[in-house]
C-alpha cells in the first residue's frame, strides 16, 4: 500500500468513524486516530496494528505530522473540535452536520478563510456515483424542468440525546436536494413527532420551497421497521428514483400525456441508469485528500456545510412554530 502525501488523524472512530478510519488506512493516509472511549480505542488498535492510537486530542493537534484532523464524532462537539483543529494549522474534514447551530457554522467557515485551512464536510451523498449521475440528468435535462422531489431516510435506531433525527438524518437529503438544483430553498415547513424522550423528536415531515415553486418533501425517522434510503425527482418529461437499498440504484421512467381535452400522463417504460460501483466513501475520502494536495475548494467545503445547517435551523424554528412556514435565511 503505497504512502499518501497527506496523513491524517480521525477523532472518534466508533460508529461511523471506524468506516473513515478503513478508508483512509487502505487510501494509505492514515497516522493516528483517538476515541474518548477506551474499549473503542484498544479494539481499533488491534485491527491496525502500526497506526499510532493517539492518547489524546491535544496530542494529536501537535503532532507535526499530521496534516489533516478527520472528525466523527458526536454532532454537539464539531464545533469545538473543528475549530482546535484549524487553529492548530490542520486542515478539517467534519462529519454531518457541521454544527447544530447557525452561527457556529458561520464561525468555521469565517475561520478557514482567514487561516488558508480546507473545511471539508462530510456530505457523502453528493459524492455518490447514483447522485453525481442524477445531477448529469437534471443538467441534460433529460427530466425536463424539476417540479417536485421526495425523499425517505427510514431506519430502526440509532436513538440519539444530544440532537433529534432530523439534525441527524436529513442532512444527506438537504444538501442533495440543493446540489441537485443548484439553488437554496426559500422557505421550510416542518413538524416532528417526540415518541421516546420529549423535545427530541422521532420523526420529522418537512416541506421546502425552491425557487419557481419546486418544492422537496423530506420524511425522516429513526423508528421505522425498516431501512428505505429513497429519493424521487419528478419533472416535467420523466422521473428519476435514486434507492440506495435497491441493486439498480438509479432508474429513469419517461411517460407522456395524452391529447384529450383534459391530459393524462402514460408511462412510457424505465430503464436502469448505469453508475460507477466504487464506494461513495472512499471517493468522499480520496477527494479530501485531493484538496488537501491542491488547496482547491471541496465541493462540500464550509460553504455548503453552512448552506445545509440554515435549512436544519429554518426546520427547527418552524417545528417550534408547530409547522408554520418559515423563511431560510
Amino acid at each position: 500500500m503505497e504512502k499518501s502525501k497527506v496523513q491524517v488523524a480521525v477523532v472518534g472512530v466508533g460508529g461511523w468513524g471506524k468506516n473513515l478510519v478503513r478508508n483512509f488506512y487502505e487510501l494509505g493516509a492514515l497516522k493516528s486516530f483517538f476515541d474518548a472511549t477506551p474499549k473503542i480505542l484498544v479494539e481499533t488498535s488491534l485491527q491496525y496494528p502500526g497506526i499510532e492510537a493517539g492518547p489524546s486530542f491535544a496530542e494529536i493537534l501537535g503532532d507535526k505530522d499530521v496534516n489533516a484532523i478527520v472528525i466523527a464524532t458526536p454532532a454537539q462537539t464539531h464545533y469545538q473540535l473543528a475549530k482546535a483543529a484549524m487553529l492548530a494549522g490542520k486542515d478539517v474534514f467534519v462529519e454531518k452536520p457541521m454544527t447544530l447551530r447557525v452561527e457556529e457554522a458561520e464561525e468555521l467557515v469565517e475561520l478557514s478563510r482567514i487561516q488558508g485551512r480546507i473545511l471539508f464536510v462530510g456530505h457523502l451523498l453528493e459524492y455518490h456515483p447514483a447522485v453525481i449521475s442524477l445531477k448529469a440528468l437534471v443538467n441534460n435535462g433529460k427530466l425536463g424542468g424539476i417540479r417536485y422531489m421526495f425523499s425517505s431516510r427510514l431506519n430502526f435506531g440509532k436513538f440519539r440525546l444530544e440532537e433529534d433525527v432530523l439534525w441527524s438524518f436529513a442532512p444527506h437529503d438537504i444538501s442533495m436536494m440543493i446540489y441537485l438544483l443548484g439553488a437554496m430553498p426559500e422557505k421550510a415547513a416542518c413538524s416532528g413527532y417526540s415518541w421516546i424522550n420529549p423535545g427530541i423528536a422521532d420523526v420529522t415531515l418537512t416541506r421546502l420551497t425552491f425557487p419557481g415553486n419546486v418544492y422537496g418533501h423530506i420524511h425522516v425517522s429513526w423508528l421505522h421497521y425498516r431501512k428505505v434510503q429513497e429519493l424521487v425527482l419528478q419533472g416535467e418529461r420523466a422521473v428519476a428514483r435514486f434507492d440506495d437499498q435497491a441493486n439498480d440504484k438509479l432508474v429513469l421512467s419517461r411517460f407522456s400525456f395524452t391529447t384529450d381535452e383534459r391530459r393524462f400522463p402514460v408511462q412510457n417504460g424505465s430503464v436502469a441508469v448505469p453508475i460507477g460501483s466504487e464506494e461513495p466513501l472512499k471517493i468522499e475520502c480520496r477527494e479530501f485528500l485531493d484538496c488537501v494536495i491542491t488547496r482547491r475548494q471541496p465541493r462540500t467545503d464550509g460553504e455548503n456545510g453552512l448552506r445545509v445547517v440554515k435549512v436544519l435551523d429554518a426546520c427547527r424554528r418552524s417545528m417550534q412554530k408547530k409547522g408554520e412556514k418559515v423563511d431560510v435565511k
